[in-house]
Order: structure tokens, then sequence, then C-alpha cells
């Protein structure tokens, strides 16, 4: 539904969708970048004066600029709008007309307090697709309960696995919880867009974090429910899974190195001068490695602290053995892998000149995604809303930043 000029493809392959993100912080608005890195038009609703809190969150350069706002508001359009009042709450039925996508993460029963409840807004427009971001979803006892993404990550498993035995579950240094709830919100947006092809109708789509979390543990429950077997904390290795662990270097760094599979252990083995290791009884299997994992893993790390990292890696690579350097950002920014496939841009920015950021992903081959701009100042697109695609007068514009809707 979104009006935009140009070459649609050249856009990006959602270039033809105009999208209303009315959530806030990281799992709601990581949604709306995914979809707007790919073209879609996202425009963001922000309290007037205050903004969505990724605006100050982060760690922060000495003048007080977020750097993760840039990042999670980048290639959208921001207007503010007090939801909380009849006539903010006017203004998104009106938007909701022209939308196809609706991003919201409040606590359920928010958005009907509002009067913005699906039923109103799929009254208004039957195409609408409602993404709904939750901790707990929509339904059952927990619903109404407040969700941050650290507790979607406890519940739904992850915690529990994360660390070293030694201590207690450990959290990852990043939002896993939110993002993996984003991204289940996105592609759920996206097949319910491609339903819309044959039904002509929307519908919601309802991610909670804990159920997002759920989704990436693999077999933890099967082994449970059939084995009794409960996954613990197993720190830089999986259990029965060898080698595929970090060993040290000739030269004091670190290399993994991940020849779990029969064949490429052969290949290691080779590597190393004992061809023998892949014919002992201890060694010759999966199964074996894994019950043996401690002491082959010791024989190996004495094998590498032999070697300086550099020629290790070479030596591995040149065999087809998979290893890999534990990147920080920046190793990240001198890899030439990186720079070939331009995974990390240089985007502009008004306060900073230029700023680096991860690139869009995945890559299409034919109608790519693309940064068009860092996140935008709060209500940097009003005039476009309420000039351009609401008509709203001056008067009653000026009336509304008086009362503080907008």
């Amino acid at each position: 539904m979104a009006q935009q000029s140009g070459n649609s493809e050249k856009e990006g392959p959602l270039s033809d969708l105009r999208v209303l993100e009315m959530g806030q912080l990281l799992a709601g608005p990581f949604c709306g970048q995914l979809l707007a890195d790919f073209g879609a038009e996202v425009i963001k609703c922000e309290q007037p004066g205050v903004g969505d809190p990724m605006r100050q969150w982060g760690r922060e350069k000495p003048h007080g600029k977020s750097l993760w706002w840039p990042v999670v508001g980048r290639n959208k359009k921001s207007v503010t709008l007090n939801l909380r009042t009849p006539e903010g709450q006017e203004i998104v039925r009106e938007l909701v007309k022209t939308t196809d996508v609706l991003i919201e993460n409040f606590r359920p029963g928010t958005m009907e307090r509002w009067n913005l409840g699906y039923d109103v807004l799929k009254a208004i427009n039957p195409r609408l697709i409602m993404v709904r971001v939750t901790g707990y979803g929509q339904t059952g006892p927990y619903a109404p309960r407040a969700g941050y993404g650290a507790i979607g990550e406890a519940m739904g498993g992850l915690r529990y696995v994360v660390g070293d035995p030694s201590t207690q579950p450990s959290r990852m240094g990043i939002s896993i919880g939110d993002e993996l709830a984003a991204m289940h919100a996105c592609m759920g947006a996206l097949m319910a867009i491609h339903a819309r092809e044959r039904t002509g109708h929307g519908q919601v789509v309802d991610s909670a974090i804990y159920e997002s979390v759920l989704n990436m543990m693999e077999s933890l429950i099967t082994e449970y429910d059939v084995a009794g077997y409960v996954r613990e904390r197993t720190g830089a290795v999986l259990p029965n899974v060898s080698p595929s662990n970090v060993f040290d270097t000739a030269d004091n760094k670190l290399l993994l190195i991940a020849a779990n599979q029969d064949t490429v252990f052969k290949r290691l083995a080779q590597v190393m001068g004992k061809p023998e290791l892949a014919e002992d009884e201890r060694y010759a299997s999966h199964a074996a490695r894994g019950a043996n994992m401690s002491e082959l893993d010791n024989l190996i790390n004495e094998w590498t602290k032999t070697v300086p990292l550099k020629k290790l890696e070479q030596m591995l690579n040149d065999n087809g053995v998979p290893c890999g350097l534990i990147y920080k950002a920046s190793d990240m920014l001198e890899d030439e892998h990186f720079k070939a496939r331009d995974a990390i841009v240089d985007v502009p920015h008004p306060q900073f000149g230029s700023i680096k950021m991860q690139n869009v992903a995945p890559k299409l081959s034919d109608t790519p995604g693309s940064i068009q701009h860092a996140g935008p100042e709060l209500g940097e697109h009003n005039d476009y809303v309420f000039n351009d695609l609401l008509k709203l007068s001056a008067k009653k514009q000026e009336d509304y930043r008086e009362r503080g809707i907008v």
C-alpha cells in the first residue's frame, strides 16, 4: 500500500509495503528494522518529546548520543504521536487505512484499551496484518505479565544451558530473546503477507519471546521426554561432540577447531601428523570421540600449542578442517572476507559524520535490501505523515502540538 517513487525492485523487495511501528525498546523495533532493511516504508510512532528509549540506551559517546539507535532505527520514518489520547488513537486509525503491517509490543490488552484492538482495526482495513510481540503471547495465564527478553530467555530454556557448569546460568552479551522474537515476528509477517495473496485478508501474528527462544532449543524437550536426559551447562563445548573446542597456539592466541565429523577428523589427524588417531577405537567414530572428548581435546591442544596461529590456521584451511578466530569488533573491521562481502558499511550520520554498522542480511541476488539512512531524529517525518499522508490542516496540527498530541 505504500506509495513510493522509483523502481520498487531497486528499492527492495518490500518497497510496496507500508508498516506502522508502534513498539519500543527492541523486540518490536528490530522487527521493523528487518522489514525496513528490505524496502518497506516503516513509520515509527514515538511519544512526543521523549521518543523510543533506544534513543538513550547502549554505550554512549561523551556527547551523549546513543550508538544503538542509529542501527535499530535505520531506514525508518519517525512521527511523534501520543497514543494515550483519543486524538492520537484516531490518527492511528486513519493511518491504518493505508497500512499493510502494524507492529506493537505493548502488554496484552493495551491496544484494546486504546480502542486499537485488531477487531477495530480490521474493520477499517481487512487486509491489515497486526504483529504482536510480547513476553508470553496474547493468550494463556501468563499473558498479562510484564515480560522482558531476559525472562523469555530463562523460560524458553536458553539461560539454563548457557555458561560454565561451575557458575550460575549466564546470559549472552546481546539481547538474544528480544531479537529472536523479532525475527519470528518478521517471518510471521511475511508469511501472513503471502497468505493474504490467496485470502485477501490480514491476520494477527502472535510472537512470544519465550516461544521464540524455545523454538531454537533443538531436541531439548524430546531428549527429556523420551530419554529423561536434561541438558546442562557445558561451557565452551557441546557434550559428545568432539573435537569442537577452542585451542591454544604457540603465540598465546586462540583458534576454534570443529572437526567432529568422521571424515573431517581424519583430515585433522593427518595435519597433526598422527593419522593413526583416526583408526584408534577411542576416536574412530563420532560416538567414541564424544565419550573421550576431554582426553582428545587435551591431545589436540598439546599439538596446537606448538604451532603459531597464522600457520595453524593456514594448515587447517589448506586441508579442509573447519577453524576460525574468535572475532571482536576490531577483527571484523580488518577482515578481508567482511570487506569483500560488504558485511560492514559506512552510513552517514548528522552528528557523527559517518558510522560503521552491520549491513543488511541476507543478501538477495535480484532485489537486495539496503541502508538508506541511520535512525532518524525524533519527529523528523511529522510533515510527511501529517501533511502528505493525512492532509491535516495547519491549524489542527498546531492545536495538536500545543496539547502534546503530536
